[in-house]
C-alpha cells in the first residue's frame, strides 16, 4: 500500500532524516518508535507532503507527488496528539469536516454519502448519541475520539498517527487503540503511528520502524525489531530490564 525508498530530509544543515526505506501492506499496523529528536513526527510530515523530502514515496503504486492535495487527502488521514479549538463546533460539525476532500465546491451541501460516512464514523466511536454536544465541553479523551472519527468519516486507506494518545488517561489510551484496531479489520487499510510507548507498540503493532538520528536501527515485524538487541544501543539504556522493574510494582507481594 505504501512503499518509500530512499527518504531524506534536511532542515539547513542538520539532517533529519537519512535515507530511509521501508513499505507497509494492507491490514497492517506499523508503529514508529525512538527517542525525542529521532525524527518520527518528520517522516509522517513528509508520507503527507508537509515538508520538502528527497527519495520516493509511492501510495498504491502511485508516486505521491502527483497527487492533488483533495485526491491524497482521499487517500490518507492524519490524527495527531493535541487540537487547538476556538469555536463552538457541535461533535457532528468537526466529524463532518472529514468529507471536504469529497465536496465538489466552496458551498455545495454534503450528499447521502457524506451524510453516511459521518453516521457510521460517530457510531463507531461511540460519539452518536454526543452528535448534537459542543465540542467545547468535551474531555481530552472524548476531544481525541471526535477527531479520530473526523478521520474515519474521511475514509483513508492510510490512516497516520502523530502520538495520538500522548496526553491521554489510561482509559481513554485503551478505547483509541481499540477503535483503530476494529477499524483497520476492514480489506484496503493500514496504520502507521508515531508512538513512544513501546508497550502500546508491541500490543498493536505488526511491524516496527526503530529511528536513531534520523536512520533506520531496525525495522520489520515489531517481535522482531523491539528486542534488546536493538533497543539497549538506540536508548543507552536496558529497556527491557527497566519495563520489567516498572511491572513489578503492580506484583502482589502479600501472596
Amino acid at each position: 500500500m505504501l512503499k518509500v525508498t530512499d527518504l531524506s530530509v534536511r532542515y539547513g544543515q542538520k539532517q533529519v532524516l537519512d535515507h530511509l526505506s521501508f513499505s507497509v501492506e494492507e491490514g497492517q499496523w506499523l508503529m514508529v518508535t525512538g527517542p525525542n529528536g529521532a525524527g518520527k513526527s518528520t517522516l509522517i510530515n513528509a508520507v503527507t507532503r508537509g515538508v520538502e523530502y528527497q527519495g520516493e514515496i509511492f501510495l498504491e503504486g502511485e508516486d505521491i507527488r502527483q497527487k492533488k492535495p483533495a485526491e491524497l487527502a482521499r487517500c490518507m488521514a492524519v490524527l495527531t496528539q493535541s487540537h487547538e479549538i476556538a469555536y463552538d463546533f457541535t461533535v457532528e460539525e468537526i466529524v463532518s469536516l472529514g468529507r471536504y476532500a469529497y465536496s465538489t465546491g466552496f458551498l455545495s451541501r454534503p450528499g447521502s454519502q457524506d451524510q453516511e460516512a459521518v453516521r457510521e464514523a460517530l457510531a463507531l466511536t461511540g460519539l452518536y448519541d454526543q452528535r448534537n454536544r459542543s465540542v467545547l465541553t468535551l474531555s481530552g479523551g472524548e476531544l481525541q475520539r471526535t477527531f479520530l472519527a473526523q478521520v474515519f468519516a474521511q475514509n483513508p486507506k492510510l490512516l497516520l498517527l502523530d502520538e495520538p494518545t500522548n496526553h491521554l488517561d489510561l482509559i481513554y489510551q485503551k478505547q483509541i487503540f481499540g477503535l483503530i484496531t476494529d477499524w483497520l479489520k476492514k480489506p484496503g487499510r493500514a496504520v502507521i503511528s508515531v508512538i513512544h510507548d513501546l508497550s502500546l507498540a508491541k500490543a498493536y503493532g505488526s511491524l516496527a520502524l526503530l529511528l536513531h538520528h534520523g536512520a533506520a536501527a531496525a525495522y520489520g515485524k515489531t517481535q522482531d525489531v523491539l528486542t534488546p538487541s536493538y533497543l539497549n544501543p538506540v536508548y543507552g539504556m536496558d529497556v527491557a530490564r527497566w519495563m520489567k522493574e516498572m511491572l513489578s510494582q503492580w506484583e502482589d507481594k502479600s501472596v
